[in-house]
């Protein structure tokens, strides 16, 4: 029973965390890896492959009902002007919410001068979003009126995106909800205590050449929704070989992490990230893991070291 209203407490408290602060999207930390999740506009210049990815974040390790996400990403040239891709995000707080969104995208890339791009994209799709409220251990007699029944809803959306982009730098804006949902709606003197708001990315990299075959690159991430705190993350990585890469990230006033990631083979590449929590909640939980998989389809390794996806 103890361990039912721990459990209990915690989902409710994680719950009404997003709600106080604004619902916020799934972060990373690998962010750069990631990038047709975040922009829609995202672009490679590259007709030689089919880019798939997979990665899984387990967020506050060993606290009681702490997120987890997992996401699937493909992305392509279609045309000599046209890239497209599709995305399915999977977010889960212990075993009370999920929430399942399935995007695809389509990019247009101009040519701005010899060596810069830039990319207009849009993605659609929607998502759904479940509760399960069965077995909730309350201290007062009578339930809370707000997690009396269960929640089983779909919810349509479209996002939009700038992407800039050279060789060997990238700038990106892009907002991949544009349509707010509610997800407990006010009833009988309820107030909502959930609600899809808009983000707002800004994010940007920089690769910097040394030696004959190293690089270091730079890159940030800014998330903006109202309600909560702006979310700025920085990162510095090192690429040795074009096989191992290791670097820092500092989520300003949130976290410390460490990052490393291997070519298995020119097609194949697998990372790791370890985030230390410095603010209050570290003490209720050991960091946060997450892991990915980039295979690249076709020619493999050609234009491999020069995507925008690892600046």
């Amino acid at each position: 029973m103890r361990s039912k209203i721990k459990y209990s407490v915690a989902v409710l408290i994680l719950i009404i965390g997003l709600s106080t602060h604004a619902q916020q999207d799934p972060q990373y930390t690998q962010y750069m890896y990631n990038m047709s999740v975040i922009n829609p506009a995202y672009a490679t210049d590259d007709n030689t492959t089919l880019n798939l990815g997979l990665l899984h974040r387990s967020q506050w390790s060993q606290s009681v009902g702490g997120p987890t996400t997992s996401n699937f990403f493909a992305h392509s040239v279609i045309t000599d002007r046209l890239e497209g891709g599709v995305s399915f995000v999977h977010d889960q707080i212990g075993d009370v919410v999920k929430q399942t969104s399935a995007f695809v995208d389509i990019a247009y890339v101009l040519p701005v001068s010899e060596t810069t791009k830039l990319s207009f994209g849009i993605k659609a799709g929607a998502t759904l979003f479940t509760t399960n409220f069965d077995g909730f251990v309350y201290s007062d007699p009578l339930p809370d009126p707000a997690f009396a029944e269960n929640i089983n809803r779909t919810f349509p959306n479209i996002g939009t995106g700038l992407f800039f982009f050279s060789e060997n730098y990238y700038l990106g804006l892009s907002v991949p909800n544009l349509l707010e949902t509610k997800h407990l709606s006010e009833d009988s003197g309820i107030v909502t205590q959930g609600s899809e708001n808009m983000h707002y990315f800004l994010t940007g990299g920089y690769v910097m050449n040394f030696g004959s075959n190293n690089k270091i690159k730079y890159a940030f991430m800014t998330k903006h929704v109202n309600g909560a705190r702006l979310s700025v993350d920085l990162t510095a990585n090192v690429l040795i070989n074009d096989v191992v890469e290791f670097g820092v990230g500092y989520r300003i006033e949130d976290s410390v992490s460490g990052l490393v990631n291997f070519s298995i083979y020119e097609g194949l590449r697998i990372g790791y990230a370890y985030d230390h929590t410095l603010s209050n909640l570290g003490r209720f939980n050991s960091g946060s893991h997450e892991i990915f998989m980039l295979f690249n389809i076709g020619k493999l390794g050609k234009g491999y070291d020069k995507s925008p996806r690892f600046f």
